[in-house]
């Protein structure tokens, strides 16, 4: 028997490329470098799609979205997160809530949070009230603190959705 609630964690890291955007929730944040990646290298999309396929045991990302096949080169990962989103309705379940981490030493995301939120509901077709975005820095530690890339975490909440 299903629960009618499952909980998913989604963790993903690039480094920073030169000559790229910097892509984060789907919309894109002015900075001297982008991230790497096959696709558009959306760290926060990516992190949630993870935790929203291992709240049902789909997998992850790559199993979904593999970096060897070339359909995905480059691709915006708002379509790979709302892939996903689709995945988990086919599945009669829906997201409840999301919360998620962006860590970074730069550039500061404070004054996109709010953008980034709304954009993330937009693509799950929620209320932005369910989608929490925090960032924070890693206090000059590690690969994030000597500024080579960006992490992020998410947790999601899935609820079945039967409409029978």
């Amino acid at each position: 028997m299903n629960s009618p609630f499952r909980i998913g964690f989604g963790y993903d890291v690039h480094k920073f490329a030169e000559n790229r955007k910097l892509i984060l929730g789907g919309i894109e944040i002015p900075s001297e470098k982008g991230l790497a990646g096959h696709s558009d290298a959306d760290v926060l999309l990516h992190a949630i799609c993870d935790a929203m396929l291992g709240a049902l045991a789909l997998g992850d990302i790559g199993k979904h979205f593999p970096d060897t096949d070339e359909q995905y080169k480059n691709i915006d990962s708002k379509i790979l997160l709302s892939k996903v989103n689709e995945l988990i309705i086919k599945h009669d379940y829906r997201l409840g809530n999301l919360d998620t981490t962006v860590v970074a030493e730069k550039p500061k995301l404070k004054p996109f949070i709010d953008g980034i939120r709304k954009s993330i509901a937009n693509i799950l077709n929620v209320p932005v009230g369910s989608v929490s975005v925090k960032a924070t820095t890693s206090e000059k530690m590690g690969f994030v603190g000597r500024e080579e890339g960006i992490k992020a975490y998410a947790v999601a909440l899935l609820v079945e959705d039967k409409n029978d």
